[in-house]
């Protein structure tokens, strides 16, 4: 069976390290364990902003086509119902 975590290393200024270590202590958790909250937090900050960023391409088109929400909502009501 194949292993279930692979170890990665990293390296830190000295002063973001005593913060992290820090922040263990704090939050009662292994430094992996707060290393993958930490990331699964960034992943969705990131995925937040694409989404956002999509949502603003939209409505910037929606615009320039002089589409209005109710038509989105009638164009998406017509198009489920297809």
């Amino acid at each position: 069976m194949g292993r279930t975590r692979v170890a990665i290393s990293l390296s830190l200024p000295p002063e973001m390290a005593k913060e992290y270590e820090r922040l263990t202590r704090e939050t009662k958790k292994s430094k992996s364990e707060l290393f993958r909250e930490m990331f699964r937090v960034y992943r969705d900050y990131l995925e937040e902003r694409e989404y956002e960023s999509l949502l603003r391409y939209g409505e910037r088109k929606a615009e320039q086509k002089r589409i209005s929400e109710e038509d989105i909502e009638h164009l998406v009501h017509e198009a489920r119902s297809a």
